[in-house]
């Protein structure tokens, strides 16, 4: 009888189940910053007995991919919107302008009965309400709390894989014998050090004990007499954190376990049989509507992602598609697209190498270690990839390439597929009015701003991005052209493609002065940059002093700072003025994310042209 009601359901998936029908718990469990390094997902070094044991009885997603990195990644979790349709939602930290009307999803279910817990992560980006979403929501939130009866939706956060994990003064005392390093297959896009395995070995360890934590949570849950009754996943918000893969869009940063567990009583909800490994291309805007589906609450219209189970399950995706912009004081921005066998990334930036000196990243002794390789000059070509300029584009074959090594963007011989993921990747931009193209402090940025019309073209935002980014001095005759546009992020990305030019931008000079007196402070600073980098630090430097001090919006400050340490010695007019903006956001910044960022990037640029030693996590780029 089940069976016939489930197939009627996926027939008419918005009556979702009858009135007083019983509907199943369904309980989160997640883990930080891991990607697939469990013995389910073929890893042999991995002692996870407990998640395996929950994929060979539930359903393994092999293509599940999340954002880069945690606030975006849960913005889109909690929304079932991309964090780039909610600008500034993309960037690390940021506060997403989002519509009115937009609710977390858990709010529906609470709508529809379920008590909702969350133990106790939320990290938004944005300002969705709490209060709506959960009915509890701290360290003490549990399901337990429920009336009688009652279905849950409860999430428990599991931090013991965290970045952090991997700092020094961060290891933990372990019951069980550490793995041997020399045991652990450093991948050819990292320098084979001791800090290296070090850090491979004490993750492996941590993987170990998040392993136990789950396990511990479905002891609970079989104590309490529930297991039978609820539906499990088991997930990581974000890829894992060795070097190059958090905050960076290769498989090892946005590749994902996601297992999920049907009880027998629920197993019609599932889209395969106990032991199924599925293929099917899943990401995070996915989630929501697929939890809304499971537990037959209709899935809002403007959720951009599609259910992957239960009654109201979408088709496949085609693609998926992840993004990476500022992460916390450093701006950079990429997207990529993948099918699973193709993996396809634009670098929007491709002057700015993929190492830049970040803050909380080169924590970790690893990192460290790779800085140092690069700085004594001995990294091998697969290595020294991750150092230097990028290339506009990336491609790579995951069947053949797992490690995303051998870029076969200008192989001729795949050019069509080039262009498949190209299209993909623009189908998406426009679909979800990408607002990583507009710059962080924008009048246009948010759901709704973007959406009035007229006002933020995307399309041809799109296409000058894209024009910048090819570093063409065939393109500086448009680039001069569009400096002069009436949109905004036009005149911005032509300004940031004549930086990215250098020396071949010198045509531009006469229309970048112009552009130092902008109605928009993002696009005096990239003129800034792009002067600076003609070698007319005495037009640039004064407006960089005048962004610096800004008061519009502290993003319009940082991005000054940003081009300020790239510039290194020649920035050593502006010292006093840097002084000055260090004392005065070490004031104000009480928590605020956007002066916290400043104070990182201004000690460190202060430090340099001071000639003073710099911190560990910074030496090793001077």
């Amino acid at each position: 009888m089940k069976f016939i009601l489930a197939a009627v359901l996926s027939l008419l998936p918005w009556f979702g189940y009858a009135a007083g029908a019983e509907r199943p718990n369904i309980l989160w469990l997640v883990s930080e910053d891991n990607d697939t390094f469990l013995g389910c997902y073929g890893d042999r070094l991995a002692q996870t007995p407990t998640l395996d044991k929950l994929a060979r009885e539930g359903v393994l997603y092999e293509n599940c991919f999340a954002q880069p990195v945690c606030a975006p990644s849960r913005f889109t979790l909690i929304s079932g919107m991309y964090a780039v349709s909610c600008g500034p939602a993309q960037h690390m930290r940021a506060q997403g302008k989002i519509p009115s009307w937009l609710k977390g999803f858990p709010a529906y279910l609470r709508e529809a009965g379920y008590y909702t817990a969350n133990n106790s992560k939320t990290d938004y980006n944005s300002p969705i309400s709490l209060k709506e979403a959960w009915d509890g929501c701290d360290k003490n939130a549990h399901y337990s709390k429920r009336a009688a009866g009652q279905p849950f939706f409860s999430v428990f956060n599991h931090e013991v894989t965290h970045e952090s994990c991997l700092f020094p003064e961060k290891e933990l005392p372990l019951d069980f014998p550490s793995m041997d390093p020399a045991k652990v297959r450093i991948p050819p896009y990292q320098p084979d050090t001791p800090e290296m395995r070090a850090d491979w070995v004490r993750y492996y360890n941590h993987m170990r004990l998040m392993d136990e934590q789950i396990a511990a949570k479905l002891r609970d849950l079989e104590k309490a007499g529930l297991a039978d009754n609820t539906i499990v996943f088991y997930y990581s918000d974000n890829g894992g954190v060795l070097p190059r893969s958090k905050r960076f869009l290769q498989e090892s940063g946005t590749h994902v376990p996601l297992i999920v567990y049907y009880p027998p009583k629920w197993r019609h909800l599932a889209p395969a049989p106990p032991g199924s490994r599925i293929k099917d291309m899943v990401s995070f805007v996915d989630f929501a509507p697929t939890v809304l589906s499971l537990a037959g609450v209709k899935i809002p219209d403007y959720m951009q992602g599609r259910a992957f189970a239960g009654p109201a399950k979408g088709r496949t995706n085609e693609f998926v598609f992840i993004t990476r912009d500022r992460m916390d004081e450093r701006y950079d921005m990429m997207r990529m697209v993948s099918d699973g066998r193709w993996l396809y990334i634009h670098n929007y930036r491709p002057d700015l190498p993929y190492v830049q000196p970040h803050q909380y990243m080169f924590q970790a002794r690893g990192y460290q270690s790779w800085a140092r390789m690069a700085r004594e000059g001995k990294l091998t070509p697969a290595t020294a990839q991750f150092w230097g300029e990028k290339p506009t584009e990336e491609l790579y074959d995951l069947a053949a390439d797992p490690d995303s090594v051998n870029n076969l963007a200008r192989n001729p011989v795949h050019r069509d597929v080039l262009e498949r993921m190209r299209s993909a990747l623009k189908q998406r931009v426009l679909e979800v009015k990408d607002n990583g193209f507009l710059p962080e402090g924008s009048i246009l940025e948010g759901y709704e701003a973007a959406r009035q019309p007229g006002a933020y073209p995307v399309e041809r935002v799109f296409a000058m991005a894209n024009l910048a980014s090819e570093r063409e001095a065939a393109n500086l005759p448009e680039l001069i052209k569009a400096l002069d546009d009436s949109s905004e992020p036009i005149r911005w990305w032509a300004a940031q493609g004549c930086a990215m030019l250098r020396g071949k931008a010198a045509p531009a000079e006469t229309v970048l002065r112009q552009r130092l007196d902008d109605d928009s402070v993002a696009v005096q600073v990239a003129a800034a940059e792009a002067l600076a980098r003609l070698g007319r630090a005495d037009a640039a430097l004064p407006v960089l002093e005048r962004c610096l001090k800004n008061s519009q919006s502290p993003w319009f400050a940082l991005q000054a700072e940003n081009v300020l340490d790239r510039l290194g010695e020649s920035a050593r007019p502006v010292l006093p003025a840097l002084r000055e903006m260090l004392q005065r956001v070490a004031k104000e910044e009480g928590g605020k994310n956007a002066f916290q960022y400043q104070r990182r990037i201004l000690e460190r640029i202060i430090a340099v042209l001071d000639g003073k030693e710099l911190p560990l996590v910074y030496s090793v780029f001077n």
